[in-house]
């Protein structure tokens, strides 16, 4: 076991210093072509241990098996994980540092720009007094989202190879691009992965489990101005910039992603653009519950028409999409992989929290396309910024809970 959880660290430390940064604006698929290059390691790796049905797509979508030991019939199940990393900060040119037995306090991440994980802005960090910590040099992301999750499952899967007493049916896993932008579901195929049901790696804090996200859409207002000198404007102008913020205004600040948490739903505010003559103003629209959701847009629909009352017809369109659905209709009909997952936990020492995720997963958009996938941690915390840090003992814990997950679905 120590042997493997080392082997577990030198790969994490290792996935970290590929940049495989996504990139929004970019429509080629991964969006980076750092990603394709991580892939391809990884297919060498998978390939040394001696995996089969390997698959590298033209995407850089990586699917590998794990042979039965089994004479019985077993489910096929699947863990997957996503390659890349968030735009929201570099993650090019990663340097790790384990911080053994953490003892407390601040942790300086880079002594000669002052940047240091504080106790002060992360109390979080003192819940992993005597753990040892991989932390950031304070200039870049770390990337445990998700390559943590990465070096848990091929890290489980060794463990498994090296224990056949373990009795297991076919199990699939699968790395994929672009998740961090919306688009690692997209092109997965799910027909190939070919298992009954799948959990992402790709959560948080230990024991995290996730089967509820957000159902989520968008709301695009574009505005007509009429735009006159200023000085002889009196009664003619129509400021496009004024009715975007009467558009701000109808919508209530209360329902805001900073004054919410939990099952509550919000408006986001995401931009105003233009000027006087023309202008957008764009929401993204989120609640878990799918009534209540469909309300929200219609809500939208009726902000729209209150300001063609007041400012006058066609002042104003709002165009409304819907993006993705809560993946807990799927799961439910399925509940027994979420009891699995729970059981699973609590023997390799981990205690379950249930909770929903205030956002989308390739989970939510795989569920809809048939195959049903919750969300379990794997240890990151701090996520998209330079103060990310992840516990080895709580990557240990969750490559237990994978090896646990495949045993149990084999005692079914």
């Amino acid at each position: 076991m120590k042997e493997i959880t080392s082997n577990m660290l030198q790969r994490f430390l290792k996935y970290v210093t590929f940049d495989t940064e996504s990139i929004d604006d970019n429509t080629t698929v991964p969006t980076s072509e750092g990603q394709f290059v991580f892939a391809r390691y990884l297919k060498e790796e998978l390939e040394k241990m001696g995996l089969t049905e390997i698959t590298l797509d033209d995407k850089g979508y990586l699917y590998a098996t794990l042979p039965s030991n089994s004479t019985k019939e077993i489910p096929t199940i699947g863990f997957i994980s996503h390659l890349d990393t968030s735009p929201d900060m570099s993650g090019k040119n990663v340097t790790p540092r384990v911080v053994e037995s953490y003892t407390g306090g601040d942790i300086v991440l880079n002594k000669e720009l002052n940047i240091a994980l504080t106790t002060n802005d992360f109390p979080e960090v003192e819940d992993y007094k005597g753990n040892d910590l991989v932390v950031t040099d304070g200039t870049t992301l770390l990337g445990a989202d998700d390559k943590a999750g990465i070096a848990e499952i091929i890290s489980a899967v060794e463990y498994l190879q090296a224990h056949p007493e373990i009795e297991h049916g076919k199990v699939r896993i699968a790395f994929n691009p672009d998740e961090e932008i919306g688009r690692g579901a997209h092109n997965f195929n799910v027909p190939l992965f070919g298992c009954d049901w799948a959990y992402t790696v790709d959560g948080g804090a230990e024991g995290e489990l996730e089967f509820e996200n957000f159902n989520a859409g968008s709301a695009l207002f574009a505005i007509n101005g009429r735009n006159v000198h200023p000085g002889y404007a009196k009664g003619k102008m129509l400021n496009a910039l004024r009715v975007a913020t009467a558009i701000v205004e109808a919508v209530p600040a209360a329902e805001s992603p900073e004054q919410t948490d939990g099952y509550e739903g919000f408006y986001h505010l995401m931009s105003i653009n233009g000027g006087v003559d023309k202008a957008e103003v764009s929401y993204i629209i989120r609640d878990h519950d799918k009534e209540i959701f469909e309300k929200r847009l219609d809500f939208m629909n009726k902000v729209a028409e209150k300001i063609n009352a007041t400012y006058g017809a066609n002042t104003v369109t709002v165009d409304i999409k819907r993006q993705y659905a809560n993946m807990r209709e799927k799961i439910e009909p399925m509940m027994h992989i979420i009891d699995i997952a729970r059981k699973s936990m609590l023997e390799a020492g981990v205690t379950p929290m249930v909770k929903p995720i205030r956002g989308g997963t390739d989970g939510a958009q795989l569920s809809f396309m048939g195959l049903p996938c919750p969300n379990m941690f794997a240890g990151g915390i701090n996520f998209h910024s330079r103060y990310e840090f992840v516990s080895v003992q709580v990557m240990e814990k969750a490559m237990m809970t994978i090896v646990k997950i495949v045993e149990n679905t084999a005692k079914l």
